[in-house]
């Protein structure tokens, strides 16, 4: 039950960020994120990255729901692969270097933008080590990566909830708020990640009873 209750709430704010999303449809520069960015909108290449990493991010969200499921890793395994090379690809082509640009630019000044780099580049390495360990046919270790991977992809959610809740909790300058869930946003989503493929080693190591 409670996997299907974490399954619902992703879907939900994947849905909410499929929202955000279609803001920018017609192509518009003047709304939502883009009215807080109107110094770099004359930069080609970062809004370039802008539009790349918004239009794909919501795909990837989605596409965590066939890499983790077991039953369509077993029923349908073909969905499996190619849902996961569109996943790997995407991140490795267009949405991870799109990131990685725009965190150069990021509000909040260094502290910030060391955050939002840091962030796309483990982003990248953890998708590119996942598609190795592919390669090589060892899965233990590429379902590790991945998990780390879309860990830092959930991020897009976590950074907003984190964003929402202290916002609403606390009189935070909005520059601080920006600093602050530029690292909450993702670093503890990785800790999390850490814990589950810690807890999954155990498993495999513990000798079955049976």
């Amino acid at each position: 039950m409670r996997k299907y209750l974490l399954l619902l709430l992703l879907l939900f704010f994947t849905i909410l960020m499929i929202r955000i999303t279609l803001a920018y449809i017609p192509i518009q520069t003047d709304v939502a994120f883009l009215r807080i960015k109107q110094d770099y909108i004359a930069e080609k290449h970062w809004l370039l990255s802008f539009f790349i990493h918004a239009f794909t991010s919501s795909f990837l969200l989605l596409a965590g729901f066939t890499q983790f499921s077991t039953f369509l890793l077993k029923k349908y395994q073909q969905v499996h692969r190619i849902m996961g090379r569109l996943y790997v690809w995407n991140i490795l082509v267009l949405s991870g270097p799109a990131s990685l640009i725009m965190g150069f630019y990021a509000n909040g000044g260094l502290l910030s933008r060391v955050a939002f780099v840091s962030l796309s580049v483990l982003w990248i390495y953890f998708t590119f080590r996942g598609l190795v360990a592919a390669k090589q046919k060892n899965f233990v270790i590429h379902q590790e990566y991945l998990i780390r991977s879309y860990a830092l992809t959930l991020s897009a959610i976590t950074l907003r909830a984190w964003k929402y809740a202290i916002s609403n909790t606390f009189e935070v300058p909005p520059m601080d708020l920006y600093r602050i869930v530029a690292w909450l946003g993702w670093v503890l989503n990785l800790m999390i990640a850490e814990w589950m493929i810690r807890t999954m080693r155990k498993r495999r190591q513990t000798p079955s009873l049976i």
